[in-house]
């Protein structure tokens, strides 16, 4: 008898495209996967109430795996389909500041030398929010130079904590993704393996073609984010749909 334990695990790997850097990616931290396969029925009746024959119609394979590890190379592989490029869109929420007590009133962002754009700036006691203006005048105001990375304030808050957050680039490290428009019709395709074993045996599936149609990354408060990925499965070129193995 085989009996099968656990979430087990999943493996994608695109197959539209071919070259270098596009080998396999393991769906990390896997919580749970949800394969099924549906068909349609056809009843055939005659005059009396129940069908004297059924028919299979149209079939569907489904899928649904949640996981834990967020992984660039997987969104660009299997979802997206786009080449993923070295670096980072980073975020610095709430970074210290002090304003000086004497002109010049300016704040430098730590990561300045790569700065992108700005996302606000709050009091640090009150939690305040200020405006953005192209001049200060008044307490509560401020302007930043986007290709400096410097923040401007008012005499008013000289003295002023404050908590800035913005966002820059890393160059050297990460992977980022350019989100674009791409024209209907453009579908990622990946093939898919997956096993579940218990003491030693286990169950292999393998579905050779694959499409992802939803990705969802919800997060939660005192939680872990867990993505959520649906996918359909369909027939590859040789009309093949995959390989299920079992140990009996």
């Amino acid at each position: 008898m085989q009996l099968s334990f656990g979430s087990g695990a999943v493996w994608g790997e695109r197959t539209d495209v071919v070259g270098s850097g596009i080998g396999p990616r393991q769906f990390g931290v896997l919580q749970d996967i949800q394969i099924d396969f549906d068909w349609s029925e056809k009843e055939l009746y005659g005059q009396l109430q129940f069908p004297v024959a059924i028919a299979r119609g149209q079939g569907k394979i489904t899928g649904k795996a949640k996981f834990a590890q967020i992984l660039g190379l997987l969104y660009s592989d299997i979802f997206f389909g786009v080449t993923p490029a070295t670096g980072q869109f980073a975020v610095s929420q709430l970074e210290a500041g002090m304003v000086p007590a004497t002109t010049p009133y300016t704040v430098i962002a730590a990561n300045a030398a790569n700065y992108n754009d700005d996302l606000g700036v709050s009091y640090a006691g009150s939690g305040k929010r200020f405006n953005r203006v192209t001049t200060p005048s008044a307490a509560g105001q401020y302007s930043v130079n986007f290709a400096t990375g410097l923040y401007t304030f008012s005499s008013a808050d000289a003295s002023a904590a404050v908590l800035i957050s913005y966002t820059y680039n890393i160059a050297t490290s990460g992977n980022k993704l350019t989100l674009s428009n791409q024209p209907m019709g453009v579908t990622p395709t990946f093939k898919a393996t997956f096993y579940s074993a218990y003491n030693g045996s286990g169950t292999a599936l393998r579905l050779n073609a694959c499409t992802a149609n939803k990705l969802s990354l919800p997060t939660k408060l005192d939680n872990w984010t867990i993505n959520e990925l649906d996918f359909t499965a369909f027939a590859d070129a040789s009309g093949t749909i995959g390989y299920l193995s079992t140990v009996e």
